[in-house]
């Protein structure tokens, strides 16, 4: 049975880095504060297609803390943000001096990307949907 009136889902970040990871992503994603305590932030934006999106940043050693978080150590996870020219994006968050740790590249299975690694660890993938290289996709289709 599914959950019953989901209202939103965000991931939570456990870490130290709550100020930087909070000004980060205002300052260079459009991000804005929707609650913001000593201890936690939560932060969203409006899209134009998915609604709004959110993310939270939670210091932690604070009691509130759910069981099983640890503090993040910038493994195991990234976070996908979708956007219209990802050449752009990245051009853009260069000039803010925003280091890039994978440059942008047109992949072959369909996107352009690149990537960022925020104050906190957590690493953002920014992608843009392409056309793949001819042929790529062939050996993963399903054979009927």
């Amino acid at each position: 049975m599914p959950l019953s009136q989901l209202t939103a889902a965000y991931p939570l970040v456990t870490t130290p880095h709550l100020a930087e990871s909070r000004d980060f992503f205002v300052r260079h994603l459009g991000f804005e504060v929707g609650f913001e305590a000593t201890w936690f932030v939560w932060l969203s934006r409006p899209t134009s297609e998915a609604g709004t999106i959110a993310i939270a940043f939670m210091l932690p050693e604070h009691p509130s803390r759910p069981p099983g978080p640890e503090t993040f150590n910038g493994q195991g996870l990234l976070l996908t943000l979708q956007v219209d020219d990802a050449r752009a994006e990245e051009a853009r968050l260069r000039r803010e001096g925003v280091a890039i740790t994978y440059p942008v590249q047109h992949e072959p299975w369909g996107q352009i990307r690149f990537q960022v690694r925020t104050p906190s660890g957590l690493v953002l993938d920014i992608v843009q949907q392409a056309e793949p290289a001819p042929g790529f996709w062939d050996p993963y289709l399903t054979q009927t």
